[in-house]
């Protein structure tokens, strides 16, 4: 639960240093002394958006930090999970800066807003002015069940079901559109397929018969200089070469060896020599063109040719399209098998229909189980917040199969007696949805572990006896969770077990709003306040038996 909350240069308010009881928390104030402040600045540090123009005027920066203590298991492993200390206590800092580079800080380490606002989900449930209107929404309405009725298990399997029929419908579909069209898709296919395989190529083809093709453009110049470099090097029928000559050389160094005995090696030397320049020799002429490869020249640019003309076509290399050729050999099997595949995929999409009908009529009964419970609960408490005559009902009927379910869902309501059950939308009051709200927020409060509720005047549009009713329901939902209230009624301030007055206070220059905890005798005079606007003696004791009352009958 929300221990203490520190504010600093936040809109009006300078430094603001809150402490808060588990249990009934009451906030109090002039209009526009900044409780919606108070509110903003802990939906800050919840991860909600905190936009630089809350910042004080004059200052570079605000900052808010709250300290949460007995933090529910959900919220500590994901702050495990996250890499965050998570020893039962958990310190958030948000830091506004005017340059736009806001920080957050979750137990000292450095955090993203999205980050926190995931991890911070299960610490307090907010409930504003414009909530009431939420309730309106049938799809609120529907959710409404099915949280009281524990279906998020189900949900999401049925979810997961409905999600693999969709797909398959799709997949159905889009074979169905292929099927109308396939004599030319194949046709088409074919033709391709044809124009790639023709020309016989494989990975890696284009490179080797460039290279070729550069080699038969020339080969009468490479011809010409083997030939010379063969002869030259080997010697041919009519002139000597390099190795003729160098054979000579050594035997004519040989002749004088023995007057000159240094020309032995020079001899072997050469002689050497002579046998190197006929190998080369040898090896030049191998690499002459033989005959088939004098006719390959018309071969290759007509393959060349080709090749550049699928790549032309389909503005791909050529890698590219043999792997796009695969492809179409796939398709071309799967149109083959078409009416095949279509019959196999349909007599699918039938059994996955008959699961996922299945699973939504169970849903639905579950719903209607769970509506009939919900309505009494409600009615219960809407019967004690003064609303004796109130009549609920869960219109659960059948619609359409969608992702969340077969079921429509509205709530209807009839406030009065004698009155026609009608929808919520169109017959419940501003005041007579807050106090709905409530008697919902009530019933669910046993059926999630969220420790902190926030009820940001609830008290709209309802005055005296209701009032009174709804202070009480808000006390007995603070004995099992902490509640902070905003509130302008004195029959619901004069109930809390700790008050806070906001004030907003000016100077010569500035306006300052503080927020302090009241003992008790400050609530008296508060409470008196917020009964008559002044604080006469009448006011006061009327505020004191209120207060006194707190524990007593809450008969009138």
């Amino acid at each position: 639960m929300l221990k203490e909350l520190y504010i600093e240069n936040l809109a009006v308010i300078e430094k603001a240093d809150i402490g808060f009881t588990g249990k009934f928390n009451v906030f109090s104030g002039e209009t526009g002394a900044g409780k919606s402040i108070l509110i903003g600045a802990i939906n800050a540090v919840l991860g909600g958006r905190a936009h630089k123009d809350l910042i004080r005027t004059g200052e570079s920066r605000a900052s808010v930090t709250a300290l949460f203590d007995s933090v529910p298991e959900g919220v500590a492993a994901k702050l495990a999970e996250n890499g965050y200390p998570a020893d039962g206590e958990l310190l958030i800092k948000r830091d506004i800066s005017a340059d736009g580079k806001g920080q957050v800080r979750i137990n000292g380490m450095p955090a993203t807003a999205a980050l926190l606002k995931d991890i911070t989900s299960g610490l307090i449930d907010i409930h504003g002015q414009q909530d009431s209107r939420i309730l309106t929404d049938t799809a609120n309405q529907r959710a409404l069940i099915d949280g009281y009725a524990g279906l998020s298990g189900k949900l999401a399997e049925y979810a997961e079901k409905f999600r693999g029929f969709s797909a398959l419908s799709r997949r159905i579909k889009q074979l169905e559109a292929d099927n109308e069209r396939k004599d030319e898709r194949i046709e088409k296919l074919t033709a391709d397929i044809d124009a790639v395989e023709k020309l016989g190529l494989k990975k890696g083809d284009e490179a080797v018969i460039s290279e070729k093709l550069n080699r038969a453009r020339n080969l009468e110049d490479i011809a010409a200089a083997l030939t010379g470099a063969a002869g030259q090097t080997g010697g041919d029928d009519s002139e000597r070469g390099a190795a003729d000559l160098t054979e000579a050389a050594s035997k004519l160094l040989n002749g004088i060896s023995k007057y000159v005995p240094e020309c032995v090696s020079l001899s072997e030397r050469l002689s050497a020599l002579t046998v190197e320049l006929r190998d080369i020799s040898a090896d030049i002429s191998a690499l002459l063109p033989d005959d088939d490869e004098s006719g390959s020249l018309q071969v290759l640019e007509e393959k060349m040719s080709g090749i550049l003309w699928l790549k032309r076509k389909y503005s791909l290399e050529t890698d590219e399209i043999l792997d796009l050729c695969e492809e179409w050999k796939k398709e071309l099997d799967e149109l083959s098998e078409c009416d095949n595949t279509l019959a196999a995929l349909n007599e699918e999409r039938h059994r996955a229909a008959e699961e996922l009908k299945a699973a939504a009529e169970e849903i639905s009964e579950k719903r209607k189980t769970a509506a009939a419970k919900l309505t009494d609960e409600i009615t219960e408490q809407l019967r004690f917040l003064d609303m004796p005559d109130v009549r609920l009902r869960f219109d659960i009927t059948p619609g359409k199969i969608t992702v969340n379910g077969m079921d429509n869902v509205e709530l209807m309501i009839s406030v009065n007696k004698g009155e026609d059950l009608k929808p919520i939308a169109k017959a419940a009051s501003g005041g007579e949805l807050s106090r709905i709200m409530l008697a919902i927020k009530s019933v669910s409060a046993d059926n999630d572990d969220t420790p902190t509720m926030i009820f940001d005047e609830i008290d709209t549009g309802i005055s005296g006896r209701a009032a009174r009713k709804v202070g009480t329901k808000l006390s007995e939902i603070a004995q099992k969770r902490q509640v902070l209230c905003v509130t302008h009624l004195a029959q619901i301030a004069a109930l809390s077990d700790n008050h806070l007055l906001i004030q907003k206070n000016t100077d010569e220059n500035r306006t300052y709003t503080t927020v302090h905890s009241l003992g008790y005798d400050e609530k008296v005079v508060e409470v008196a306040r917020l009964i008559s606007g002044g604080s006469s003696e009448i006011t006061l004791k009327n505020a004191e038996e209120l207060i006194q009352r707190r524990n007593g009958s809450e008969e009138e």
